[in-house]
């Protein structure tokens, strides 16, 4: 999913000409450097929730004319937050790395 937005953020920011939109791609590729550095995953989590989330208000804003790359990206986001919200309430802050979600 994060590779999905990011992508989908850099292609309508070179396309569209608007580099906060291509920005907003290389972010999420920065995060998910981040994530297989094994960089404190919890935070990225974290910061993830409002990151992908404030996007989607932005969107609805600034844009004028929706496509349907549009709405996949925007279903994609949505989809991305609740993973997220997963993640980091089922990752122990205490593991190795804050790796992995604990199994029950």
């Amino acid at each position: 999913m994060v590779v999905v937005t990011g992508v989908l953020h850099v292609y309508a920011g070179i396309v569209e000409g608007r580099i906060p939109v291509a920005l907003a791609g290389v972010g999420y590729g920065g995060a998910l450097v981040l994530f297989f550095l094994d960089f404190q995953r919890k935070l990225l989590y974290l910061v993830g929730i409002p990151y992908t989330f404030i996007q989607i208000p932005i969107w609805l804003v600034v844009k004028s004319e929706y496509g349907i790359v549009d709405y996949v990206d925007k279903a994609v986001q949505v989809v991305l937050i609740l993973v997220l919200i997963y993640l980091y309430l089922n990752t122990s802050s205490g593991s190795a790395g804050d790796t992995a979600p604990t199994a029950e």
